[in-house]
């Protein structure tokens, strides 16, 4: 038994070591550098630069590691990392001179001269057209009133710092002549609930959503750009126009030409018109930049009107001592904040409104908007805190 054993196992090294000859003729090369690098016998006249008396020998284990992790190659007279046969040719000229035909071509076509652009729109152009006053002449600029956001010479009109200058007047009975004959027939109540009920919903893919800068002119095209695949468009309000949403949809009315059929809270649906067409619309050219704000003048006074300084300086204490009427938030919904003001005034004569979170250009703008519409005197702003003052009530004679 131990015999047969012990037979088997010759069998097995035999054939182990017979194999091992074989691999070793097989890959002579390897086992050559192999034998090189495992019994390193550096001498002074090397022709390898790193092999001389002042470098120290090479690591054995290092070189080890390299050769076992090199690749198998299928030839065994092969050394590996051969370079390939393959060679990259330069890259020609061709497809550049392409480029630059094509260039050319679309240079000289009709539609690359089509500026300054003729608009007949027959309204200034503005940033925004619900957030501005153009009663309100500003006292200087930010940036220099020649640089216009429409591009240098994208448009015939001239830019002043803040608007566009319309070129000839316009008759308003022309104009509303047009607006009619886009608007068509009036809509029936059926034909309104069924816009409405396919427009009116949160998930809706014809929605504009309009922000703190209002009716700002991009947004003209933008409602355009809807209105050629859909009858209408449905836009969300919010921030500081949703104080006064009768300008929202006046503007929205006036420089579109579309009628709103549907206002709930801060939701509107504008109706393009039934002889609407897509390919007749309005040119808008578009501002390639948001303009800098002009400076306007003071808003809050150091003395009120109508008040000394010790007065002023009473009222602002009071207001600032005094609990808050509202909270406002950014981008918050405010359709209500000027009938809450109106009603706190018929029994205080100070109120501050809270504007922690709707941050301080915010704040600004919504006491201005306050002091025309409910209307009042804003006499302090700190902290984002906005102090409201009734002003004068006019006192009638005893008789």
């Amino acid at each position: 038994m131990l015999k047969s054993h012990r037979d088997s196992a010759i069998i097995i090294v035999n054939e182990s070591a017979r194999l091992h000859v074989q691999m070793l003729k097989f890959h002579s090369w390897r086992c050559s550098i192999l034998q090189a690098l495992v019994n390193p016998k550096p001498t002074i006249s090397s022709p390898h630069p790193n092999l001389n008396p002042h470098h120290p020998p090479p690591r054995p284990l290092l070189y080890l590691s390299r050769f076992l992790h090199q690749s198998h190659s299928v030839d065994a007279h092969d050394p590996p990392f051969t370079p390939t046969t393959k060679t990259h040719k330069p890259k020609t000229l061709k497809t550049n001179k392409r480029k630059k035909t094509q260039h050319q071509a679309s240079s000289n076509s009709p539609k690359a001269h089509n500026f300054p652009v003729n608009s007949g729109l027959p309204f200034d152009f503005r940033y925004s057209y619900s957030e501005t006053s153009p009663s309100v002449e500003p006292i200087g600029f930010r940036e220099p009133p020649r640089f216009s956001p429409f591009g240098p010479g994208r448009l015939d009109r001239k830019w002043t710092g803040t608007l566009a200058l319309a070129g000839q007047p316009v008759d308003s009975a022309e104009m509303a002549e047009q607006r009619d004959a886009v608007l068509g027939e009036p809509l029936s109540e059926d034909e309104i609930v069924e816009l409405v009920e396919r427009y009116r919903h949160s998930d809706c893919n014809r929605q504009i959503n309009l922000g703190k800068g209002g009716v700002t002119h991009n947004m003209l095209d933008d409602i355009h750009n809807h209105w050629k695949r859909a009858e209408a468009v449905r836009i969300k309000c919010l921030g500081v126009p949703t104080l006064d949403m009768d300008n929202v949809c006046f503007h929205l009315e006036d420089k579109t030409g579309g009628k709103i059929i549907y206002r709930h809270i801060n939701i509107l649906l504008l109706y393009r018109g039934r002889n609407y067409d897509p390919k007749n619309r309005p040119a808008v050219p578009l501002m390639l930049w948001k303009p800098y704000a002009p400076i306007y003048p003071r808003l809050v006074k150091s003395v009120a009107d109508g008040l000394t300084f010790e007065d002023t300086k009473e009222m602002r204490n009071r207001g600032l001592n005094s609990s808050p009427l509202m909270k406002l938030t950014r981008n918050g919904v405010y359709v209500n904040v000027v009938d809450r003001v109106r009603e706190a005034f018929n029994t205080e004569e100070v109120v501050r409104l809270d504007c922690t979170h709707a941050g301080a250009s915010d704040c600004k703008k919504i006491g201005v908007k306050l002091r025309d519409l409910v209307p009042c005197v804003p006499i302090l702003y700190k902290d984002e805190q906005i102090i409201l003052w009734r002003g004068k009530t006019s006192s009638t004679p005893d008789d």
